[in-house]
């Protein structure tokens, strides 16, 4: 827990660069394994470091778009080619039926928007290109809401931190409370999503 109280997430941004920010923004789009990674408040922290001049704003929501763009279009394919097998997978560490099966919920509720929508909803993002790419939609579809999707979670939500720390320039001090917010914001669409699932079976 102590280590947990104690991450850095500005230092590890910092640390990790423009190939290490790609990586996981790539990773948590469409790599079942990425669930995990926190792309909310990385993509605002990042713009936060931006706007102190750590990183460049412009070379920054263009490498994070694509790497949203990319991730997603890659769990389309993957969703495609081996999804239907994950519907039969053993839970694992990395895997969990659960995630599947919200996301066949929101799909259910949704349609072709959840993957626009889904970007905004952790874990939810990481499954829904797969799940498209099983449920057989039509790619230029697909990829219509992907590439809005894209656009409007990694440039919004980097301009928001960027613009947020130039608005006020003195935002060291606060930089940690403000990333744990965005982290707990992150988490009340699942804890919804959660909270709608469990009302449904105790029905």
């Amino acid at each position: 827990m102590s280590s947990i109280l104690h991450l850095n997430l500005p230092q590890l941004i910092e640390t990790a660069g423009y190939i290490g920010l790609f990586a996981i923004v790539f990773a948590e789009s469409g790599l079942f394994f990425g669930f995990f990674l926190p792309g909310d408040s990385l993509l605002f922290t990042a713009g936060l470091l931006a706007s102190q001049g750590i990183f460049n704003i412009w070379a920054l929501t263009i490498l994070l778009a694509a790497a949203a763009i990319l991730g997603d279009s890659v769990g389309y394919w993957f969703g495609a080619k081996v999804g239907p097998a994950l519907f039969s997978r053993e839970d694992s560490l990395l895997f969990h039926r659960r995630h599947l099966e919200r996301t066949r919920e929101f799909y259910a509720r949704h349609g072709a928007r959840a993957v626009l929508l889904a970007r905004f909803i952790p874990i939810v993002r990481t499954f829904a290109p797969i799940f498209a790419g099983v449920g057989e939609m039509r790619y230029s579809l697909f990829l219509a809401y992907n590439v809005a999707g894209g656009l409007l979670w990694s440039v919004g939500c980097t301009l928001a931190g960027f613009y947020l720390g130039k608005s006020f320039p003195q935002s060291e001090g606060w930089l940690l409370p403000v990333t744990i917010i965005i982290i707990l914001l992150s988490i009340l669409p699942i804890a919804r999503e959660l909270y709608i699932s469990r009302k449904k079976t105790s029905v």
